[in-house]
């Protein structure tokens, strides 16, 4: 019944019986577009054991306009409003890619999941932290793996992280100014052994090219290899950088970022950083908690990192905080007195 109330059956529901439902179908026409190319039958039998009454609520017919914003369709209200929540970050250091996120799935003041997943795969070399409705952003991510996966059957290579950030746009933007909610890291690895196969193919295709330009092509295709930091936005933006967060907890996470991440970072510091920024975040920001996934994103492709929980990254902070109270006690000769 609660369904009932916030799908507003309550004022439309409409109970008919079996020979009103036995006359409908009776009256109903169907197109030729809509037979399938199948034959019609001219009648319909019905059976006396058919049940008295049905449940069918007043729907008015599919218009697939319907899915695109107008002047002059009237706005629906939600029976609830939408609250959205997460921490996700990715980072270029010297060693490749980092990606982190927290795996609580909030809804509003509701702790819908503790153990979502927010980083997901979508071919070897690449991958994508999600912030967002979670449903809009489960099916862009399908999408987006259906598409990149047509094209390197189509065309034999992987497309390109910036092509699959200008795909992912150009897909997301008719849905500009909708409710779909969406914002997508793609976190990745261009191969240059991809870019130099495509000019080499266009070489072999076209006998007359001249190799000054061939060598042009192929250098251009490796000055487009290396890692690549690219987000993309439900409203088709796209901005490209060296460390970008996303979602209510990305200036608690912002903050240690820019005061820890340098280019010099080894591995394991950046794995730590990474674990580091997503704690402080989750401390501040209650939408964001829980756990803690890693990614690390390199030329021979992505490897993740065993789930971590971020209460054992604040009983290792508490730790490191009385150790240096300690410390400055032991240096000031400070007692406390008894």
């Amino acid at each position: 019944m609660a369904l009932e109330d916030i799908c507003s059956f309550q004022e439309n529901r409409k109970w008919l019986s079996a020979s009103s439902v036995e006359g409908a179908v009776h009256s109903f026409h169907m197109t030729d577009n809509d037979s399938f190319g199948l034959r019609r039958r001219g009648n319909f039998e019905t059976t006396p054991e058919a049940p008295l009454h049905f449940f069918m609520p007043n729907s008015a017919p599919f218009n697939p306009r319907s899915l695109f914003p107008s002047n002059q369709s009237a706005t629906i209200r939600r029976p609830f409003p939408l609250a959205h929540g997460t921490t996700t970050l990715g980072f270029i250091f010297q060693d490749g890619v980092i990606a982190a996120a927290d795996t609580r799935a909030s809804a509003g003041g509701l702790v819908a999941s503790p153990t979502v997943n927010k980083i997901t795969p979508i071919h070897s070399h690449l991958v994508a932290t999600s912030s967002g409705s979670g449903a809009d952003c489960m099916l862009w991510e399908r999408l987006l793996t259906r598409e990149l996966r047509l094209y390197q059957l189509r065309n034999r290579r992987r497309l390109s992280i910036c092509g699959t950030a200008k795909l992912l746009s150009f897909m997301l933007h008719p849905f500009k100014g909708t409710d779909v909610c969406v914002a997508l890291t793609l976190c990745g690895w261009d191969k240059g052994a991809g870019s130099t196969d495509c000019a080499r193919r266009s070489q072999d295709s076209s006998s007359l090219m001249e190799d000054s330009s061939s060598v042009a092509v192929s250098s251009q295709g490796d000055t487009n290899s290396g890692p690549k930091l690219i987000y993309v936005c439900s409203n088709g933006a796209r901005l490209q950088g060296d460390v970008l967060s996303v979602g209510s907890g990305s200036p608690y996470a912002y903050g240690i970022l820019d005061s820890g991440l340098r280019g010099s970072l080894s591995k394991d510091e950046a794995f730590s950083l990474a674990r580091e920024a997503v704690f402080r975040a989750t401390h501040r920001d209650a939408y964001s908690g829980n756990n803690v996934d890693l990614f690390h994103i390199t030329e021979q492709g992505w490897k993740r990192r065993e789930r971590e929980e971020l209460k054992d990254e604040y009983y290792r902070d508490m730790k490191r905080k009385a150790m240096i109270v300690e410390e400055r006690k032991r240096l000031t000769g400070f007692k406390v007195p008894t």
